[in-house]
């Protein structure tokens, strides 16, 4: 089942590895969440708004796992993604009740992903010939099956395939407020990434709503014909001319570059230069950032359960717990929420703002020196357990990449965060170096103690 991304395996698996899958990405997603499961799922439980871009990503790298990994490794994400999906279940505002693991949700979420790379395709002017359509939709099969669909839910050939999702547009998706948030504003409303943070607020103001009109024109018109006419979505000029432009050019560059260019791989991130520290109280700063990069998962500018649920949801996204280890881990951070709730939450509207939680934290932490322990050193000792898979009491390098999900932070700083927990210089972390260097990021007045840098050299 193993094939190289970029050997001599199936189309399917080499077409979803080339970069020109990006163009086609922002659909995939506005596909996937017109189906009423997946768009309940997003709002209640999804984190996209705070976190766009977050969220591309792990979808991005779990379908590289699923696709274009050995048979250990797809069984590994199969089964991260029901831990993950077991929880995302409820009723919507609607009065409809979803659940993740609806067979009908999972199979569109499936088969849009295979769509998708056939849309690339045709888009860019090179459509597959019927025989290699058929061998790339058997490849893609084989490997869905994993999920326990049944016959009834996978189409048995890519002519039927292409059946099913007109059936499906037609009769089943919905473009609801989520779909048409996704479609046209949540690019425009995104927080700026971090290696474009030198344009400041206002540059990236501007450079997200250029972006978002362009994205939202190309998805329009990229978007399968029947999918338009059913929700009354015209495609602009514009859009027509950029979809043209992108998928021809696209396919004229990337197929002429080598592999380990035409490909997607982990990508590498610029190392950012410090700035000169402040002379002041750095807390509130730090605390503010805390708060909009950890514990705001929604982006909405305020603390719920919902945030707190999110962050454990992607602790242990980048582990490979089990049932009970899960477990523990939301119990401690679901005991994190209430302690917050408790000493926060002065309205009782279950919602906690930035400037009552910057507040209330220095106040704690001046007031009462075990103020910590009671909410956020509980929690770290669960995240410092589950992310020590050798048990061994220590988190080795290897051990903290996977919990600070490395593929995302460029190397440097990922080496520079672990040295600054490695207080001792002995290559590995201790469980008292780990929460020493987050009492040190929530309690020191200076910059210059050694866990005040841990989002960062900012």
């Amino acid at each position: 089942m193993a094939a190289s991304a970029a050997g001599p395996g199936g189309s399917f698996r080499r077409d979803l590895s080339e970069w020109r899958i990006v163009l086609v990405a922002w659909r995939l997603v506005v596909l996937q969440a017109a189906h009423p499961v997946v768009a309940a799922g997003i709002a209640e439980h999804s984190t996209y708004r705070g976190h766009p871009w977050r969220r591309i990503e792990h979808t991005m790298a779990s379908g590289r796992r699923l696709f274009q990994a050995d048979e250990e490794q797809l069984w590994r994400e199969v089964q991260r993604l029901d831990r993950a999906h077991r929880r995302i279940r409820g009723t919507a505002e609607d009065g409809r009740g979803y659940d993740a693991h609806d067979p009908a949700a999972r199979a569109w979420v499936l088969l849009t992903l295979f769509e998708s790379v056939v849309a690339m395709r045709e888009l860019s002017g090179e459509p597959y010939p019927a025989e290699e359509l058929e061998a790339s939709y058997r490849e893609f099969a084989g490997i869905a099956a994993v999920f326990g669909l049944s016959s009834a839910e996978l189409p048995a050939t890519a002519a039927e395939l292409r059946a099913r999702l007109r059936r499906t547009v037609l009769d089943e998706l919905e473009f609801t407020d989520t779909t048409r948030h996704l479609l046209f504003d949540v690019l425009r409303e995104a927080p700026c990434p971090r290696r474009l943070r030198l344009l400041g607020p206002v540059g990236w103001r501007v450079l997200s709503a250029v972006v978002a009109r362009l994205v939202a024109d190309l998805t329009v018109a990229d978007l399968p014909a029947v999918f338009r006419e059913r929700f009354g979505l015209v495609p602009t000029r514009r859009g027509r001319l950029l979809s043209l432009l992108l998928h021809r050019g696209g396919r004229a560059v990337v197929t002429r570059l080598p592999d380990r260019h035409r490909y997607r791989a982990p990508g590498v991130r610029s190392s950012d230069r410090p700035r000169r520290p402040p002379r002041q109280d750095t807390r509130p700063p730090r605390l503010d950032r805390f708060f909009r990069e950890v514990l705001d998962q929604t982006g909405d500018g305020h603390l719920t359960a919902h945030d707190f649920r999110a962050m454990a949801h992607n602790v242990c996204w980048q582990l490979e717990l089990s049932e009970e280890g899960e477990a523990r881990v939301y119990d401690a951070f679901e005991h994190w929420w209430e302690e917050l709730r408790a000493g926060m939450d002065a309205d009782g509207d279950g919602r906690v703002t930035r400037a009552e939680y910057i507040a209330a934290t220095l106040a704690g932490c001046d007031r009462d020196p075990a103020y910590l322990e009671r909410g956020l050193l509980p929690a770290l000792r669960a995240v410092f357990a589950a992310a020590d898979a050798d048990g061994d009491g220590l988190l080795d390098f290897a051990e903290y990449r996977v919990l600070f999900d490395g593929r995302r932070v460029h190397p440097a700083e990922l080496s520079y965060g672990f040295r600054q927990l490695d207080t001792d210089g002995d290559g590995v972390i201790t469980a008292a170096e780990f929460l020493r260097g987050f009492v040190d990021y929530f309690t020191a007045r200076a910059p210059s103690a050694p866990g005040t840098q841990l989002l960062g050299r900012a």
